[in-house]
């Protein structure tokens, strides 16, 4: 019974053998450049000495963890971090569903699609540029936004330099260029409604934004919880070269999230075991924070990523 089960297993997989050439090289990949290097997360346990190697270096336990819980940067690099992920998730990834709604009830075609182009095109901007741009527009000298506000007799404001004015700058620039990155796919998933569900709709007399609640709201529904799940997981991956690029000596006190701090005690100090037992802690807790939501999104639900 086993052998005949067994046979049948492979005579599927040589039937479809061209499905399994072209997942080959994903799966290569994955191996290569994700899973392999997490043979390096070792040095985490040890006192690594590039000369020692990875084996070589000696195991020290948990002492670089317990060095950064007890560090003084610990609730600061904490707090930050879960602020700025909070924020961004709660204003960043509802915007996207916003707009692709509003922008799927616009009739002219053409004029849809200069809005889809208008709003997608930021994406293409690489982050060094965005924040380029912010600095200009930010200036407090020559920045356009300081003019305005000069012109309407304000005081100037040093955007980068006050502690207060990071958050909302690094939230707005995120919404600006990603939020349209993000609303094609949530304009796919408008697509794929049956559009005799808006027919019954409109014969039964009810008004856009009837349709938009009781139509498009549930049929892009299950891919709302599965996107949020992966933004969930991902949460306490705030971007790190936008953070690092706005950060200055004055707006250290909001700006040094856990990514930037490894940047440093890593590379620019040379604390490699430190800043990997750092990142292995980031990484763990986005690995709780993935598993907690999705099991409450199946349970709620009945979808998941895993």
């Amino acid at each position: 019974m086993t052998r005949s089960r067994t046979a049948l297993r492979l005579r599927r997989v040589l039937r479809a053998w061209q499905l399994y050439v072209l997942l080959a090289p994903v799966l290569l990949y994955f191996a290569v450049f994700k899973y392999w290097p997490m043979y390096g997360v070792q040095i985490a346990f040890r006192d690594y000495n590039p000369s020692d190697g990875f084996s070589g270096s000696p195991w020290v336990g948990l002492a670089h963890f317990e060095r950064f819980f007890s560090s003084f940067q610990f609730d600061l690099l904490l707090t930050n971090t879960l602020v700025l992920a909070v924020l961004n998730l709660l204003v960043v990834f509802p915007i996207p569903i916003l707009l692709a709604l509003l922008v799927n009830q616009l009739v002219s075609q053409r004029f849809r699609n200069v809005v889809q182009t208008v709003l997608y095109a930021p994406a293409f901007i690489s982050t060094v540029i965005v924040v380029g741009i912010i600095y200009v527009f930010f200036s407090p000298r020559s920045g356009l936004v300081n003019h305005v506000i000069s012109l309407v007799g304000g005081t100037p404001i040093n955007f980068l330099a006050e502690p207060g004015w990071f958050r909302p700058l690094y939230i707005g620039s995120g919404v600006w260029q990603d939020a349209g990155f993000s609303m094609v796919i949530y304009l796919a998933a408008l697509a794929g409604i049956d559009p005799s569900l808006h027919e019954a709709a409109k014969i039964d007399g009810a008004s856009a934004l009837q349709r938009i609640r009781h139509v498009d709201v549930p049929g892009i529904l299950p891919v709302v919880s599965i996107l949020f799940i992966l933004a969930v997981g991902n949460l306490l991956n705030v971007g790190f070269e936008k953070a690092l690029l706005l950060q200055t000596p004055l707006n250290m006190s909001t700006s040094q999230i856990i990514q930037t701090y490894v940047y440093q005690a890593g590379l620019q100090q040379a604390q490699f075991s430190y800043s990997a037992a750092i990142g292995l802690f980031n990484s763990l807790i986005n690995l709780g924070l993935l598993l907690t939501f999705n099991w409450v999104a199946r349970r709620f639900q009945q979808s998941s990523v895993i």
